[in-house]
């Protein structure tokens, strides 16, 4: 029975995981707290000047909140696998003019892999995360990942990597609630982090400033604004400072007035492509690094909602697949369309997989083309 089951608990210091072990005490878990150390500040990283990612003071809230709950509390080192896992990876994205999600980096290798692994060792049955999601198990044992009850803080998106076999060991207990019904059961448990404001940033980056992060580990070269003709309009500082869609720190006022964006960022040429605004929308674009949370028909058109975006609304889609890549497109045009980010796909309220974005099509090339 689940109340004989031993869990490990992901905890961070804040209010969502802490409350996740709350939920599974109560349930009749054996739960023991484990709290991550994936990153220290380095004397040359003058950006970060606290280490939120596993500060002396989340470590403290998650030592004091298990000590309230009367499970053990345990601190484990992974810095050197999210160094390569998620570090690395988000450096070396930016470096190839792709931007990266490091979240989803961090839940594919350190959370749900080398955590799960580790959970072993302390034979546990199943690892939880404070993530707001779902998951529900049919009789035939497949197990369903669902978007979390609170629409405006699910977190599937971040999850779509999952396998079965780790959904099967997985416990998401807060995606059953909302987040004002996670913060009255931390108030109504006299929890230390009831009021513990959510943290916003990346995790390693506290400062935000990402391209100061990036600065201090690659070396930018100079390269060529362009616009979608290929004329020369200026130049930029390197590949790595930019993103689909941004329109800050340009420096480039348009002849006809409007604002330009950043339409697509060439490594090979080390060229950036600017244009208007509505050159962003683009209906198709191609994916890699599929993966299903289940197995699917690649022989068929999938008919999906798909977000390209954490934030963004999810939009009807068809996905045709093509060796190890997809096709996605859109019924309606759709924004800043970046490679480098997830691509996740829904049916109804359900995850079932997503990609990596690789290239999306600029509109305005298939009109050249056709011409």
């Amino acid at each position: 029975m689940d109340k004989q089951k031993r869990i490990i608990v992901a905890m961070s210091g804040g209010v969502d995981s802490s409350v996740a072990a709350l939920l599974l005490k109560n349930q009749g878990f054996d739960v023991i707290g484990v709290t991550l150390r994936l990153w220290s500040q380095t004397e040359s990283d003058s950006t970060v000047k606290t280490n939120r990612c596993c500060s002396v003071e989340d470590v403290e809230d998650a030592r004091q909140v298990c000590h309230k709950l009367g499970i053990p509390h345990y601190f484990v080192n992974f810095e050197e696998e999210f160094q390569e896992h998620v570090v690395d990876y988000f450096v070396n994205e930016y470096d190839t003019g792709r931007t990266p999600h490091p979240c989803l980096a961090c839940n594919d290798k350190i959370k749900f892999d080398f955590l799960l692994r580790r959970a072993l060792f302390l034979d546990a049955d199943y690892i939880a995360t404070g993530h707001y999601a779902r998951l529900r198990t049919s009789e035939e044992g497949k197990v369903r990942l669902l978007q979390g009850l609170d629409g405006t803080k699910d977190q599937s998106y971040v999850l779509y990597t999952l396998n079965q076999t780790e959904l099967s060991r997985l416990k998401f207990p807060v995606g059953e609630y909302t987040k004002k019904e996670i913060r009255d059961f931390a108030k109504e448990a006299n929890l230390p982090v009831a009021d513990k404001p959510d943290s916003q940033e990346i995790c390693f980056i506290p400062s935000g400033n990402y391209r100061e992060f990036i600065k201090l580990r690659v070396t930018p070269k100079p390269g060529d604004f362009i616009d979608i003709d290929g004329n020369v309009l200026g130049n930029h500082p390197g590949i790595q400072f930019f993103t689909v869609g941004q329109r800050r720190k340009l420096n480039l006022p348009s002849d006809n007035g409007k604002p330009r964006f950043v339409l697509r960022i060439d490594a090979d040429t080390n060229q950036i492509t600017l244009g208007d605004d509505e050159d962003l929308y683009q209906t198709t674009f191609v994916c890699d690094r599929l993966s299903f949370t289940s197995s699917v028909d690649t022989k068929q058109l999938l008919s999906v909602n798909a977000r390209i975006r954490y934030k963004a609304n999810d939009a009807p889609a068809s996905v045709k697949f093509v060796g190890d890549e997809a096709e996605v497109t859109f019924d309606l045009p759709q924004r800043a369309i970046t490679p480098g980010q997830p691509v996740v796909f829904y049916v109804e309220e359900e995850m079932i997989g997503g990609g990596i974005i690789k290239h999306a099509v600029i509109e305005k090339d298939l009109h050249r083309l056709a011409t």
